[in-house]
């Protein structure tokens, strides 16, 4: 169960990768204002939701405590990354504050889940 547990840990951090490598990657453009949402970051926040909601599960069933609260949260900002991501994907041009938007709650939810303990 350990090793099973480890790689979705491993796949969950890679979906965050990508997630804030392809806004990372699009910094440039924000200037330019011509960002756009690429597919790495759909599949980096699709690859986190169903990664994070196996991980739950899996420490559920294995009789573990878990933070509801914090989960509940890096829940619903993943949802309206989602939202944004999804909803916007098919644009040529992403909206500077939409993008920054999407930027800022992928970080947030990195930090929700490092520094809230």
């Amino acid at each position: 169960m350990d090793v099973l547990i480890n790689v979705l840990v491993g796949l969950h951090i890679i979906g965050i990768a990508s997630l804030l490598g392809g806004f990372l990657t699009q910094m440039k453009a924000i200037g330019a204002g011509t960002a756009r949402f690429i597919p790495a970051m759909l599949h980096g926040a699709l690859t986190m939701l169903v990664t994070g909601i196996i991980l739950v599960g899996l420490r559920e069933m294995d009789g573990g405590t878990l933070n509801h609260m914090k989960i509940g949260i890096k829940l619903l900002v993943l949802i309206v990354i989602l939202a944004l991501v999804y909803v916007k994907r098919d644009d040529e041009k992403v909206d500077k504050g939409v993008f920054a938007a999407v930027g800022g709650l992928t970080v947030l939810n990195i930090f929700i889940a490092t520094v809230w303990t």
